[in-house]
């Protein structure tokens, strides 16, 4: 147990993220944008603008037709040299739109699942103490997600993710379906997260961008057509289309 606790309490200090990519087809991408060491960067938008086709191209389970990604000082892609690491050999942590939990496991043992590395006896053991570190109890971590609220489940998927003590954590709409208390101990929890991982989320609320994000890219089309400090982009706006958005004329 005590190394259990002492695995669970070691992770990363925050990378730096470097993002250049863009394609064509099979749907247009375009995207230029960076995240300092302990920033949070949020991508932001409609339905269909591309945000979780960035995710999926972080997370190497899309390649662009040309670009490059740097995590870290790590070179993830790089189409000009070949380089393209698969999602096995990047550290990366995702935490789904649609939770993609394991009904018939308890949440430990869904935690436990990115835990393969340990002994057997231990993976247990190690996943509770991730699941303390969201919040989440050692009598809810015997339970199956059924048994949990939405933002337990949420809170659930978040240590699955960080589990795997990932250079990047990359969450899919991670308030969509949480009411205001859930959302609010979530965005909680995605602050303390910054300080020990480089994180990127996708959401379609520009509020959300600003209770939670430092840097922002507004999406339209498949391009980020504006980044910058969030504060800039909530308040002064450049473009007409994130204005827009922002005011609630589009959606």
């Amino acid at each position: 147990p005590k190394k259990a606790q002492a695995m669970s309490v070691t992770t990363n200090r925050p990378s730096e993220l470097l993002v250049d990519i863009e394609q064509q087809k099979p749907m247009p991408l375009r995207a230029n944008f960076s995240c300092e060491a302990g920033q949070l960067l949020a991508l932001v938008g409609p339905s269909g603008a591309g945000k979780s086709s960035i995710l999926r191209v972080l997370a190497g389970l899309m390649k662009p037709a040309s670009g490059r990604i740097e995590v870290g000082g790590q070179v993830w892609l790089d189409t000009q040299k070949g380089v393209f690491q698969t999602p096995q050999q990047r550290r990366v942590g995702l935490v789904f739109q649609n939770y993609a939990l394991m009904p018939h496991l308890s949440a430990a043992a869904n935690v436990a699942l990115a835990l393969q590395h340990l002994p057997k006896g231990e993976q247990i053991i190690e996943a509770v103490q991730w699941l303390k570190r969201v919040r989440l109890t050692s009598d809810e971590a015997m339970r199956k997600p059924a048994q949990l609220s939405g933002g337990q489940q949420q809170r659930l998927c978040i240590a699955r993710a960080i589990a795997v003590n990932p250079d990047i954590l990359l969450m899919d709409e991670p308030c969509s379906a949480l009411d205001p208390i859930a959302t609010s101990i979530i965005e909680e929890l995605i602050n303390e997260l910054r300080e020990r991982f480089t994180i990127v989320i996708v959401t379609h609320s520009m509020q959300q961008a600003a209770r939670v994000s430092q840097k922002t890219g507004y999406f339209h089309l498949g391009n980020v057509i504006e980044f910058g400090e969030t504060n800039d982009i909530f308040t002064r706006p450049q473009n007409e289309q994130t204005e827009a958005y922002i005011s609630g004329r589009i959606g």
